[in-house]
């Protein structure tokens, strides 16, 4: 790996909030628990949150859903909202508007509160798009219908494994952000997720989900890993309701409820340690971390206690200007390998 190859800029830069992670203590108590039983002391911390009304996620949006041009962060389009002026109303077709999308649909849980108003499941979205989903499950349809090349999504004839019944599926980009939703969700409202009905939920507490579908989010969470958008939005639903969604916070959890290490007990530093290789090259200094792997790769960088601190994506390499002082660890993850390494900034 040349200096040369470590000297290109990521297109985006990674800016970290003063209240980047959770507070201190606000997980206290989950260590040592694993499967239902971490589940369960997760839903103690994060149930009780304030209940916004549905006419106050209009404004809401406007902190946790904007792009840095203040524009509407609408992950079923491409089309330019304005918040405020293009709030839907009425609409004839894609681009008109855009509306509130309970990306879990409210008819599954019968628009009880306070899951119709909770916002880390409701997401600005094109108001025609959003009426095409309608209430179908999340899933894969390849070759299914999708409305226009602005569309990030498509709907159609499931051809995932175990299921065959009509489906939306979302654009890749986005698939590990709605997959951490739904965990959001069974774990949340673990008191009532069993009345909850659709095609993708077991009618329990645990695991929630079909077969089917518990396995198509276990690979969407892991394909599609946790990036600085949804640790920005983790943070602005914080600061509007009082809870987190944990496994933005510390997506290794997924594994020790759901996945492959369900027969493991948690610790903070879970899932971070990882083997290393020499194709990837990591080195920081003055708050710059530089990263080189000669292929796409995402990064994360986690305080001592595990929490994801920022994350990103970079092409070969790039140099991350994360501004803050301190001891971290710095995870790399390519298509064949994964490194991970302590820095001092």
């Amino acid at each position: 790996m040349t200096n040369k190859t470590l000297t290109i800029i990521c297109a985006l830069t990674v800016s970290v909030a003063a209240a980047a992670q959770a507070p201190d203590g606000y997980y206290d108590g989950i260590e040592g628990y694993c499967e239902r039983e971490l589940k369960t002391e997760l839903y103690y911390i994060i149930s009780d949150h304030d209940q916004l009304s549905y006419n106050e996620l209009w404004t809401a949006f406007r902190n946790t859903d904007a792009r840095e041009d203040g524009t509407v962060w609408d992950m079923y389009s491409d089309y330019v909202f304005h918040f405020g002026n293009d709030q839907c109303g009425d609409y004839r077709g894609p681009g008109d508007c855009y509306n509130r999308e309970h990306s879990f649909p409210k008819s599954w849980f019968d628009k009880q509160s306070p899951m119709y108003t909770d916002l880390f499941h409701l997401y600005p979205t094109d108001g025609y798009i959003n009426n095409q989903r309608g209430n179908y499950p999340f899933g894969e349809c390849e070759g299914g219908k999708r409305i226009n090349d602005k569309a990030h999504g498509r709907l159609g004839k499931s051809t995932y494994p175990g299921y065959s019944g009509t489906v939306w599926e979302p654009d890749s980009a986005y698939k590990g952000d709605f997959a951490r939703t739904y965990f959001y969700m069974a774990t949340a409202y673990e008191d009532r997720f069993s009345s909850f009905d659709s095609d993708m939920l077991a009618h329990n507490s645990y695991p929630c989900y079909a077969d089917w579908a518990l396995n198509m989010l276990l690979e969407w969470h892991h394909y599609d890993p946790v990036d600085q958008k949804e640790i920005d939005r983790n943070n602005a639903v914080y600061r509007e309701q009082g809870n987190r969604n944990p496994y933005i916070d510390y997506p290794q959890l997924v594994d020790y409820i759901w996945g492959d290490k369900k027969d493991q007990p948690f610790s903070f530093t879970s899932g971070i340690d990882s083997h290393n290789l020499a194709d990837i090259a990591i080195s920081a200094t003055d708050g710059r971390i530089s990263i080189g792997a000669g292929r796409d790769f995402t990064y994360y960088i986690y305080a001592l206690n595990g929490t994801v601190e920022a994350a990103g994506k970079g092409d070969g390499s790039c140099i991350v200007d994360f501004g803050r002082s301190g001891l971290y660890i710095i995870k790399v993850v390519t298509d064949r390998e994964t490194v991970t390494q302590k820095v001092r900034l």
